[in-house]
């Protein structure tokens, strides 16, 4: 008996499964910050005690896509306790990990890796909220990666062609080919799929006698037209695919008809929204894989804090509440009151079964209102609960079903009144809030230039990545486009004629959706380089400034320069100055105010010729005006002053007639980017007047 059993141990895997674990949900809740990193440690104690193989992760280990150092010490201490050790690991690698791993400077599995003493491997591909982003494109989990604590595959960068390499695993006779594909936006993703961009790749050798796993981090119920990932999608010769990013707990396997596949979907370990969803028991799985056979062992999560959740319909109880007695709203309240003690009471009664779970429940009671009732006051009732439930203000919630009518006014069919579920808003991105703004808007503030997918995805990008130039740089990559069509249409100078032209250019681009996403990406690229280039120079910056002042001592400060520091590519910021120069002080590298002085600086600034900031098309179009002739017996100058502590004042004396000198801001925040920046940077023609070139750059002192 012995014997059979140890032979099914040296073919059997067995592996860990669990998906959404979201480190660092409400860290800084007094009540609730440690929930996330109690569950964690039991996900992976539960790992030690059963001596898995290895842990499958299904994406979104952290909550956010720049967890804090505290989440991220948390993250370590567990990986680094329960992961490391002195157990061998019983499987091998028979794939090349240089195409399994291709990011990073260790191309192969942590266990190894020579100076690691790894136990517990551990594989997982990214989500939406840990998904790869910066100029970099990395990812909490790199970090992981790269300090040998995690196995991070799965990552496409592709927007053309994605094609799925297995990990390929062998344990005694056991062989499991690991697919992974990272979170990717569920629209790009299902148009690929449509186009046939996705290829799953197979082993030559024996390709039926593998087990094939696939763990994929998508929607997978339907939250608009292309916005999921249909199962018909994936390819049929799948056996198991573990399904991320859904939260309600559907571990036990389920059978696609179509497909013959099976599909867990393990669910999140902690509590994230209060949606009927997350009510549901919280488990993770242990697979057990022999040969071809598979069985999917649930285990229930003790340390979940308990949910409990329940809805009223006022109008369901007419013989208790009446809209128009005086008194009906302490009559609800009075009820609400009952419901909330008897969840608490169930609340109690299961965690007495369970020590671990933490004492004090999630209570949910959702209220609908309609039929002419009024709302008690939330925050008042939640006073009485505030030592007794882990989300006292979000106990109650009142919600009432309103009627959509059709869009079409003069035709309304009163027949098709629509009632809007409360729980749809919650499915709601923040692209689609964006498309649905745009299009109920008056015409008065209708997008003329930009699209509302691309305003979508440039709001979704500021929103959940933090990418502060997103709009910006969307706005200006559009503006230089359009700028860039007109001119090569040889439009003529009539405002209407140019409407026309742009909204002609713009609906070429929203039919074209392929050149549009790819607009956004050069876009966001764009915005990300700068990020990157305002924090080397931000810090190159201060470590001058700090040399500087420790050169000069306290006695050479100047009083009047401001501390701000440069943002941009250049050293210096013009600014045009009518005063006299001298009123800066006196330094000791002689800060003058006279040409001579200028002359023996060590720096050199040169006039950059930059178009008008903000120009609009129509303002393009107005610059072609003549623009104004100056005599030649007089003379400009203009005083480049630098954000640097040791920079010098600097005259500059032009030598013929009519010379164009910078506009006041060409080196600041994104000055030296040249005119792609703020506009279109077109080749001069003397013979043809270029619409595009502002009259805003003859801007002198005289």
């Amino acid at each position: 008996m012995s014997t059979a059993s140890s032979q099914d141990d040296e073919d059997t895997f067995k592996i860990l499964i669990a998906t959404d674990i979201h480190l660092g949900y409400l860290e800084k809740d007094p009540v609730r910050g440690n929930d996330t990193f109690v569950t964690f440690n039991e996900i992976l104690d539960h790992a030690q005690k059963n001596e898995v193989d290895f842990v499958l992760l299904g994406g979104d280990l952290f909550h956010e896509n720049k967890p804090s150092r505290k989440t991220v010490h948390s993250c370590l201490e567990s990986l680094r306790n329960y992961c490391m050790g002195d157990r061998p690991v019983q499987f091998e690698i028979l794939s090349d990990q240089a195409v399994n791993f291709p990011y990073g400077k260790f191309p192969w599995v942590n266990y190894q890796d020579q100076n690691l003493n790894i136990s517990i491997p551990i594989f997982s591909i990214h989500g939406n909220h840990d998904d790869p982003t910066g100029a970099d494109a990395l990812s909490a989990l790199d970090i992981l990666s790269c300090a040998g604590l995690l196995n991070h595959f799965g990552r496409s960068t592709s927007v053309e062609k994605i094609d799925i390499s297995p990990i390929l695993l062998r344990k005694g006779k056991t062989k499991i080919a690991l697919y992974g594909l990272g979170a990717i936006p569920d629209e790009r993703l299902y148009r690929m799929f449509v186009n046939k961009q996705v290829t799953m790749l197979r082993p030559k050798e024996d390709g039926d006698s593998w087990f094939n796993l696939f763990v994929i981090h998508q929607n997978r119920s339907k939250h608009g037209a292309t916005n999921y990932i249909p199962e018909q999608f994936l390819d049929d010769f799948i056996n198991l695919v573990v399904w991320g990013h859904e939260h309600e707990c559907k571990i036990a396997p389920s059978q696609n008809v179509q497909q013959h596949f099976y599909v867990s979907q393990p669910g999140s370990s902690v509590v994230t929204s209060l949606s009927p969803g997350e009510a549901v028991k919280k488990h993770i799985g242990l697979l057990h894989v022999k040969g071809k056979k598979m069985k999917m062992q649930k285990i229930a999560l003790e340390t979940v804090r308990t949910f409990h959740m329940e809805d009223i319909v006022l109008a369901d109880h007419p013989d208790l509440f009446n809209p128009d007695n005086p008194n009906v709203t302490q009559a609800i309240q009075a009820f609400c009151m009952e419901k909330v003690e008897l969840m608490l009471d169930n609340a109690e009664r299961e965690r007495l079964g369970n020590p671990r779970q933490p004492e004090k429940p999630l209570i949910r009671l959702r209220v609908d209102y309609t039929g002419g009732f009024e709302p008690f006051s939330v925050h008042r009732f939640s006073q009485k609960y505030v030592d007794r439930v882990a989300n006292p203000k979000d106990i109650i919630y009142f919600f009432r079903h309103r009627e959509q009518k059709e869009k079409n006014d003069s035709d309304l069919n009163f027949g098709k009144l629509v009632s809007r579920p409360a729980s749809e808003g919650m499915t709601l991105r923040v692209e689609d809030l964006v498309k649905q703004y745009f299009q109920t808007a008056e015409k008065k503030v209708q997008l003329s230039l930009l699209t509302e997918r691309g305003m979508g995805e440039a709001v979704q990008e500021f929103v959940d990545k933090e990418e502060k130039d997103a709009i910006e740089e969307l706005v200006k990559f559009q503006l230089e486009k359009t700028q860039r069509f007109l001119k090569e249409r040889r439009t003529e100078a009539e405002e209407l004629k140019i409407d026309e032209e742009v909204r002609k250019f713009r609906e070429s681009r929203k039919k074209n959706t392929e050149e549009e996403d790819e607009e956004v990406r050069e876009a966001m690229t764009r915005a990300r380089a700068h990020r990157s280039e305002d924090t080397v120079l931000v810090a190159a910056s201060s470590d001058e400034e700090l040399m500087d002042t420790g050169m000069k001592g306290t006695g050479d400060s100047d009083d009047g320069l401001p501390a701000t520091l440069s943002r941009g590519r250049g050293r210096a910021r013009g600014r045009a100055r009518g005063q006299n120069s001298t009123a800066r002080g006196s330094s000791r590298r002689g800060r003058g105010s006279t040409s001579q002085e200028s002359a023996t600086s060590s720096r050199t600034y040169k006039p950059v010729s930059v178009p008008a900031k903000n120009m609009s098309v129509m303002d393009a179009f107005r610059s072609l005006k003549p623009e104004p002739c100056f005599n030649s017996s007089k003379s400009y100058s203009e005083d480049i002053i630098g954000d640097d502590s040791d920079l010098e004042d600097i005259s500059i004396v032009p030598s013929k007639v009519n010379q164009r000198l910078s506009a006041t801001s060409s080196l600041g925040k994104r000055g030296s980017q040249s005119q792609t920046s703020k506009g279109v940077d077109f080749e001069s023609d003397e013979d043809e007047p270029d619409p595009f070139k502002s009259t805003a750059t003859l801007r002198r002192t005289k």
